[in-house]
């Protein structure tokens, strides 16, 4: 029986988000149901899984932060993907953080590329072992 995956995809960044998903769907397709959700940032991403929680088997957060000249970055961050590993915790569920935190757009533009398939394979590896 396929698992029962909500992709959560925060649309600040959408170019780099949306590289994301592309690269997370094609490597979870064949295993599993998915449904996507988008969410305006990363923070954001927590809250909607933690509303879904008991409804899928897995979670894949996707999403960037790119670093500025405020401390900004530090705390959407840290705060986000401390919220997403509580989560998975608490809950016994495995959620794979495709949130790419970089220093630069031309970082995130590479980091795309593989971080979406990454948070999935993370997803479904661990699904297996359950």
């Amino acid at each position: 029986m396929k698992k029962k995956i909500l992709i959560v995809r925060a649309a600040y960044y959408q170019d780099i988000s949306d590289e994301l998903n592309i690269k997370a769907l094609e490597t979870i397709e064949p295993f599993a149901d998915s449904i996507g959700l988008v969410v305006p940032g990363v923070f954001e991403i927590p809250v909607i899984i933690s509303k879904y929680i008991k409804e899928y088997d897995g979670f894949i957060a996707l999403g960037c932060v790119i670093k500025g000249e405020t401390p900004h970055f530090e705390f959407i961050s840290q705060s986000s993907i401390d919220a997403i590993m509580k989560l998975s915790i608490e809950h016994k569920k495995p959620i794979g953080n495709g949130i790419i935190t970089c220093l630069n757009k031309k970082q995130a533009i590479v980091r795309s590329k593989t971080k979406g398939q990454e948070a999935a394979k993370a997803v479904m590896e661990v699904l297996n072992n359950f």
